[in-house]
């Protein structure tokens, strides 16, 4: 009886999922060809050099809007894409690797990957897929990166290997690799730091309304938490740009009285806001 039962079990197993094997099939094929009609069956073969000059704009754009260095995103793209001639960017214009998660509500298109059968964003043009990948990035455990200068492509090489990214240990040196190959640290322009403090407080801003808010035990309203009188506790998202404005100082003046000597600030820390 045991083993009979054992035996039902796997043929249920097989039989759920061979049919999921068939639907993912089937949505696969839909999106071949949805994708040979867009482009009547004519597809660019990219190269490295025609791949860049391709996407170096959309990439420029992205970066100018977020902080994440051009040549990074190139070599990501590059890397994950096979250079632009891989079924997923082919079929689904996904550049990037991009898997469905939780709060994706687009179309999926099924490889195996970690697993079998991994469901990945379906995109309906590649620029879709580059603006996608900053957004994704906008999370809780990539913020740091954004407080990085927008031409410090090796930190956020390293950076992307530490929040998880990728899960190769080479994953840096493949993509610092690819840029120094190919110049594509050209395209990273620095920053001032006004222009990097409002960028930061605006990225970070975006990133900390998407998490749940940390509660400090001396917390007891949405107003922010002063103690001693001249204190402020350093909250999720903030930057010295959105402190010195809530109290009405300037970067320097707030740098001046904690005897900072860059902009770099810790969640928790203990921020003098007044003399």
């Amino acid at each position: 009886m045991k083993n009979l039962l054992l035996s039902l079990s796997l043929i249920i197993l097989l039989t759920s999922c061979a049919s999921k094997k068939k639907i993912y099939q089937k949505e696969n094929k839909k999106i071949e060809q949805s994708a040979n009609k867009s482009s009547g069956g004519n597809y660019t073969s990219f190269n490295t050099v025609s791949y860049i000059n391709r996407f170096k704009t959309i990439a420029i754009t992205e970066m100018n809007k977020f902080g994440i260095p051009a040549s990074i995103t190139l070599a990501q793209a590059l890397l994950e894409s096979g250079t632009g001639n891989s079924d997923l960017a082919k079929y689904a214009n996904n550049h990037f690797g991009i898997k469905c998660t939780s709060d994706w509500a687009g179309k999926g298109y099924y490889k195996d990957d970690d697993q079998k059968d991994d469901c990945f964003r379906v995109y309906k043009n590649p620029e879709e897929s580059f603006k996608d990948h900053s957004e994704f990035l906008k999370r809780k455990r990539y913020a740091f990166l954004f407080e990085l200068d927008k031409d410090d492509y090796e930190g956020w090489a390293k950076g992307l290997k530490q929040a998880g990214y990728a899960t190769n240990p080479k994953y840096p040196d493949l993509l610092i690799g690819i840029i120094n190959k190919y110049d594509l640290h050209q395209y990273d322009k620095r920053e001032g730091e006004i222009d990097k403090i409002k960028r930061e407080d605006r990225v970070l801003s975006d990133i900390n309304k998407n998490i749940p808010q940390e509660k400090y035990k001396d917390r007891k309203t949405d107003a922010p938490t002063v103690i001693t009188g001249n204190k402020y506790i350093v909250q999720q998202g903030d930057t010295l740009y959105n402190i010195s404005k809530r109290f009405g100082l300037t970067v320097d003046e707030l740098k001046a009285l904690n005897n900072m000597v860059d902009n770099t600030i810790k969640l928790g820390q203990e921020i003098t806001i007044k003399k």
